[in-house]
C-alpha cells in the first residue's frame, strides 16, 4: 500500500502539473501571436492606402514576418531542443512585443492624414474649381511639384511597418516548434493531440480578437480629435481610407528513473551539434516527410493568399465597406475553426487514431473542403460601374474592356477642361459613378463634407435633377444576398478544414523520429515560409496590380495606391490560383497514403518494440506468480501457519 499523503500531493500535482501550466501560458502566447498577426493582415488595405503603395509592396510588408521568421527558425528548432525551451519561448514573446510597437511608431512620426481629393475646404482655388467650369483653363488646376515625390521618398514611412513586422517574426520564431516538441516529449501519447488541438483553439482565438479590434478601429478616423470630421468628403467605403507528462503525475518513480534521465539530458547537451547533419541526412531520407513537406508548400501558397487579400477581395466583390468586412469575417470564420480544432483533438483521443487512419481522414475531408470552395465562383458580383471605366458614358452600365484614358471624356464633359486622373467619385442618380463631379459635368454644389449633393450634371441622364452625391454608387441588394451565401460557405469550408488539419499535422510529428521532431518541425516551417509565406503575398499582390483600373496619384504626379480593380479578372486570380495550388497538392498526398501502405513508422516501431517488452515483463511475473502458487508452496505456507 501507498503513502496516502502521497497519493494525494500525487492529485493535487495532477491537478495543477507543469505540463498543463505550460500549455495554459503557451496557449496564450498562442493567442497574442495569432491576435498582433491577423490584426495586421486585416489593416493590409489601410496601409495600402494610407502609405500610397502598390499592392505588391504590401504583400512584401506582409512577407517580412516570414523573412524574420526564416531567419532563426532552423537555428532555433535544432539548438532550442537541446536548451530550456520554455525559457526561449518567453524571450521569443517579449522580442515580439517590440516588434508590435514598432509597427505603431509612424502614427506618433507621421502628420494628419492626407487623401486624395479636388475637395477641399483649404483648398486655395475657389470654392467651385471641382466642379464644370467651361472657361477654365488647365492652369488653373494644381501643378505636381517633383519636391513632393522627393519629401515622400525620404520619409518612407511603411519601412518602420516592414521593420517592425520583421521584429515579430523574429520574435514568434520558438513558439510554434518548441512548444509543439516540449508537448509531443512530455505530454502523454493520448493527451498530446487534445492539447495541441487547444494550441489551435487559442491560435483562432487570438484572430476573433483581432478581427473585432480591426473591426472597431476601421470605424474611427485616424486623426480623430485633431481634424474637424464635419469637414471630410470621404465615406468609409471609399478606396482612399487608411484603412511525457505520466513521469511527471507517477510518485512512485524511482531515483534510478530520474538519474537515467537527467544522465540522457546530460549526453544531449554534450553533443549538441555532432547530430545535426546526421538528423538532417535522415529527415530528407524520409519519403514520407518530404512529401508532407511539398504538400504543406502547395496548400499554404493557397490558404495565404486567400486569407491575405481576403478582406480586399470581398470589399471590391460586395462593395462593403473595411469595418463590416472584418467583422463578418470575425464572426463568420473563426468560431467553425476553433470548434473543428477541438472536436478534433477530442475525437482523435477518444478513438487513439493510427497515423494511417489520421492520414485518410485528413485526405477525405480536406478533398471535400476543396470541392466546396470551388462553389465560390458562383457568388459573384459586377464591377463597379464608373463611367469611362467599367461602363460607357452614352449607355448606362454596358461594360467595357480594361481602361483607356480617352474614353473617360466624352461629349458631355470636354467643355469642362477636368483633370483626367484625380480620383474623387460621385455618384449619379442614375445608378452611375464619375470618377469626379467635374467629369460628371456638373455645375453646381449644395452643402458641406460628406453631405454635398452636385447638381445640373450634363452627363448624368436621368428624369430628375441629374445630381450626384459623393462616394461610389453601393451595389444592388442581390450582392448583399450573395454575400451571406459566401459566409454561409466559409463557416462550413472552415469547419472541415479544421477537422481535416490535426489529423494531418499528426501525421508530420509521427512519420519522424523522436529525437528527430524539434528539427522536423523546424524545418516544415522553413520550408513554407521560404516557398510560401514570403513569396506567396508577393507574386499575388504583384498579379492584382495587373487587374488595376485606375491608378491614384501622390503630391508629385506618380501613381500611388489603384483606386479601381477589374472585379471579374481579379475574381479569376483570387479563386482560381488557389484552387489550382490546392488540387496540385493531392497528388503527393496520394502518394503518402501509399506510402504508408508500405512502411512501418518510426512512432509504430517504438510502440511496438514497448509492448514487447511489456509481454515480456507480464510473461516473467506470471511464470513467479505462478510459482509462488505451487503445491510446495502451499504445504510450506500451511506448515508455518500450524507452527
Amino acid at each position: 500500500m501507498g503513502d496516502p499523503g502521497k497519493r494525494v500531493a500525487t492529485h493535487g500535482v495532477t491537478c495543477f502539473s507543469k505540463m498543463k501550466m505550460f500549455l495554459l501560458a503557451l496557449t496564450m502566447a498562442y493567442l497574442a501571436k495569432a491576435l498582433s498577426g491577423v490584426y495586421m493582415v486585416s489593416m493590409l488595405t489601410q496601409i495600402e492606402r494610407q502609405f500610397n503603395i502598390p499592392t505588391s509592396i504590401v504583400g512584401f510588408i506582409n512577407g517580412s514576418f516570414e523573412i524574420g521568421n526564416l531567419l532563426l527558425i532552423i537555428f532555433v528548432s535544432y539548438f532550442g531542443s537541446k536548451l530550456h525551451r520554455p525559457i526561449m519561448i518567453g524571450a521569443g514573446c517579449v522580442v515580439m512585443g517590440l516588434g508590435c510597437f514598432l509597427i505603431s511608431v509612424p502614427h506618433f512620426l507621421m502628420g494628419r492624414y492626407e487623401y486624395e481629393k479636388t475637395i477641399s475646404p483649404s483648398s486655395n482655388l475657389s470654392s467651385n474649381s471641382f466642379l464644370c467650369l467651361k472657361n477654365r483653363s488647365q492652369t488653373l488646376m494644381p501643378t505636381p511639384d517633383p519636391g513632393d515625390c522627393e519629401k515622400e521618398i525620404k520619409s518612407l514611412m511603411w519601412i518602420y511597418v516592414l521593420v517592425g513586422n520583421l521584429i515579430r517574426g523574429i520574435g514568434e520564431t520558438p513558439i510554434v516548434p518548441l512548444g509543439i516538441s516540449y508537448i509531443e516529449d512530455f505530454a502523454k501519447s493520448e493527451n498530446s493531440p487534445l492539447y495541441i488541438g487547444i494550441l489551435e483553439a487559442g491560435k483562432i482565438a487570438g484572430p476573433m480578437i483581432g478581427l473585432l479590434l480591426a473591426s472597431f478601429c476601421a470605424n474611427i478616423y485616424v486623426d480623430i480629435g485633431s481634424v474637424n470630421t464635419g469637414d471630410l468628403t470621404i465615406t468609409p467605403t471609399d478606396t482612399r481610407w487608411l484603412p511525457k507528462e505520466g513521469l511527471e503525475d507517477n510518485a512512485d518513480v524511482t531515483t534510478s528513473d530520474k538519474e537515467k534521465h537527467q544522465g540522457k539530458a546530460r549526453k544531449e547537451k554534450r553533443g549538441i551539434t555532432k547530430d545535426f547533419f546526421p538528423f538532417m541526412k535522415s529527415l530528407f531520407s524520409n519519403p514520407i516527410y518530404v512529401l508532407f513537406v511539398l504538400v504543406s508548400v502547395l496548400q499554404i501558397n493557397s490558404f495565404t493568399t486567400t486569407f491575405v487579400f481576403l478582406p480586399k477581395y470581398l470589399e471590391l466583390q460586395y462593395g462593403k465597406s473595411t469595418a463590416e468586412i472584418v467583422f463578418l469575417i470575425g464572426i463568420y470564420n473563426l468560431p467553425p475553426v476553433i470548434t473543428g480544432y477541438l472536436i478534433g483533438g477530442l475525437v482523435m483521443k477518444k478513438f487513439k487514431f493510427t497515423v494511417k487512419k489520421a492520414a485518410y481522414v485528413a485526405f477525405c475531408l480536406s478533398l471535400t473542403e476543396w470541392l466546396l470552395f470551388l462553389l465560390n465562383f458562383m457568388w459573384t458580383c459586377d464591377n463597379f460601374p464608373v463611367a469611362g471605366l467599367t461602363t460607357s458614358y452614352e449607355h448606362e452600365r454596358i461594360q467595357q474592356p480594361l481602361y483607356v484614358e480617352k474614353k473617360i471624356l466624352a461629349n458631355c464633359n470636354t467643355r469642362c477642361n477636368c483633370l483626367t486622373k484625380t480620383w474623387d467619385p460621385v455618384c449619379g442618380d442614375n445608378g452611375i459613378a464619375y470618377m469626379s463631379a467635374c467629369l460628371a459635368g456638373c455645375e453646381k454644389s449644395v452643402g458641406t463634407g460628406i453631405n454635398m449633393v452636385f447638381q445640373n450634371c450634363s452627363c448624368i441622364q436621368s428624369s430628375g435633377n441629374s445630381s450626384a452625391v459623393l462616394g461610389l454608387c453601393k451595389k444592388g441588394p442581390d450582392c448583399t444576398i450573395k454575400l451571406h451565401y459566401f459566409f454561409i460557405m466559409v463557416v462550413i469550408c472552415s469547419f472541415i478544414y479544421s477537422l481535416a488539419a490535426l489529423p494531418g499535422y499528426m501525421v508530420l510529428l509521427r512519420c519522424i523520429k523522436s529525437e528527430e521532431k524539434s528539427l522536423g518541425v523546424g524545418l516544415h516551417a522553413f520550408f513554407i515560409r521560404v516557398f510560401a509565406g514570403i513569396p506567396a503575398p508577393i507574386y499575388f499582390g504583384a498579379l492584382i496590380d495587373r487587374t488595376c483600373l485606375h491608378w491614384g496619384n501622390q503630391k508629385c504626379g506618380k501613381p500611388g495606391a489603384c483606386r479601381m480593380y477589374d472585379i471579374n479578372y481579379f475574381r479569376s486570380i483570387f479563386i482560381g490560383l488557389p484552387a489550382a495550388l490546392r488540387g496540385s497538392s493531392f497528388l503527393p498526398t496520394i502518394c503518402i497514403l501509399i506510402l504508408l501502405r508500405k512502411f512501418q513508422l518510426p512512432e509504430e516501431t517504438d510502440s511496438s518494440e514497448t509492448e514487447f517488452t511489456e509481454m515480456k515483463l507480464t510473461e516473467k511475473k506470471s511464470e513467479y506468480m505462478d510459482m509462488q502458487r505451487s503445491p510446495e508452496s502451499d504445504n510450506d505456507r500451511e506448515l508455518k501457519t500450524r507452527l
